[in-house]
């Protein structure tokens, strides 16, 4: 299983991200290895809109049926909804690593997001 992870940085041991459609990448980890891969969301960063159904599809072109962010606003949730795309926060209020956010994903510590979590930014 992919579970994909929104970062401040590439790497197992970097800050989450607690936005999705203008986090800094995507760390995708292979569940069972532990191997990760960074994806950069360089192009949503400075976007005016669309910026979270962007990244909804980044998450679904890699393949991760899991996500772990901070927030997800209502349109990446119905995109990734959509996908099958299980996802899950994680304390805006409380720093975690990327390992921190799975670790915690792993031992079921982690709120199932079922709505929103965020309003919908417009420009």
């Amino acid at each position: 299983m992919k579970i994909a992870v929104t970062a401040q940085n590439p790497g197992w041991t970097e800050l989450l991200d607690t936005r999705f459609g203008r986090a800094a990448c995507f760390v995708i980890v292979d569940g069972e290895t532990k191997e990760w891969q960074a994806v950069e969301n360089r192009q949503n960063r400075q976007a005016t809109q669309g910026t979270g159904i962007q990244a909804a599809r980044t998450i679904i072109d890699q393949g991760a049926e899991v996500l772990i962010s901070g927030n997800v606003g209502p349109k990446a949730f119905r995109v990734l909804q959509a996908a099958s795309v299980r996802m899950f926060r994680t304390d805006p209020a409380v720093q975690k690593t990327v390992s921190d956010a799975v670790a915690a994903w792993e031992r079921g510590e982690l709120e199932e997001i079922k709505a929103a979590t965020v309003e919908g930014h417009s420009v």
